[in-house]
């Protein structure tokens, strides 16, 4: 697994530098404070990230009951699944290096960004990595031998190049991306992003990633009860010809925006861990679904 040298060297750099700025993206952190290679399938789960925030009054929410009941996971026994949690805690702290521009498959694009956040603070950082630790123990439990694309929220990077590299790299059965949008406050709902045909490398994997959108979606919506989104996408599918982790990446790979941070309502979900976990189990049964 490749570590883009402008990510190691960074280490060195802000050791030099005694501004506070610096202390979240250069901290004394063995898994990395600076982006490293992440833990080989099957490692143990990342520690659990206790995270919420105050949830205001919800302007929409759930416009359906969200099912329980038993995950049926059997069809990930094996499989080599990447989860991607959107941005990390510390990009912030290195607006230089999340500006630099890295190959997306029909150009260059940003690395990164530092993502949104609701109205309360609670960053789309620490709500995707939440959201992942589920996701991976729920996989993890069914014999799913999970990779991350990092390894906590404390760190810079990776860049998103970096992101779907791991992916290819490890040969997995499916990736997926999770993050939260930051849409006008009046928008709402979920929606999942599948690579279109653009001449980039995931033109292999047009086909199986379109049938990976519809199992989250509907696996997604069932648990949660979230509706598609009312801003963007049909029916909760958009297609994207401009995101570099989809374009490069050459297994079935999607991104979902879980929510809209910005929304009164989405957020008093996404800042529920009731709901991150009915997130998670949603995602998880989109996974196994597409993978039967």
């Amino acid at each position: 697994m490749r570590v883009r040298p402008r990510l190691v060297t960074l280490a060195v750099a802000c050791a030099a530098v005694g501004l506070t700025a610096f202390v979240a993206g250069c901290g004394n952190h063995a898994a990395g404070a600076i982006w490293a290679a992440p833990a080989a399938s099957g490692s143990a789960v990342p520690g659990s990230a206790k995270v919420s925030a105050p949830a205001g009054p919800a302007a929409s929410g759930p416009t359906g009951s969200p099912i329980s009941g038993r995950l049926s996971l059997a069809s990930v026994a094996g499989k080599v699944i990447v989860i991607d949690p959107g941005h990390n805690g510390g990009n912030v702290t290195q607006p230089k290096l999340m500006a630099s521009p890295v190959p997306m498959g029909t150009g260059t694009k940003a690395c990164d960004t530092t993502g949104t956040e609701t109205n309360s603070g609670y960053q789309e950082a620490a709500f995707t990595w939440d959201v992942s630790v589920r996701l991976a123990a729920l996989l993890r439990s069914a014999g799913a031998k999970v990779i991350m694309t990092r390894n906590n929220n404390t760190g810079v990077g990776p860049c998103v190049d970096e992101r779907a590299a791991i992916g290819n790299d490890n040969h997995a059965a499916v990736a997926i991306s999770i993050h939260g949008d930051g849409a006008p406050a009046k928008d709402h709902g979920f929606h999942v992003l599948e690579p279109k045909r653009v001449g980039a490398p995931s033109n292999a994997i047009i086909a199986p990633s379109h049938q990976l959108a519809l199992k989250i979606r509907d696996n997604y919506r069932a648990r949660t009860g979230i509706p598609p989104a009312n801003y963007i996408g049909t029916d909760g599918i958009n297609t994207r010809g401009d995101m570099g982790g989809l374009n490069l990446s050459v297994v079935p790979k999607v991104l979902v925006e879980c929510g809209n941070m910005r929304n009164a309502g989405d957020a008093a979900m996404m800042t529920s861990q009731t709901y991150r976990q009915r997130m998670a189990e949603g995602l998880a049964a989109g996974l196994a679904a597409f993978l039967a």
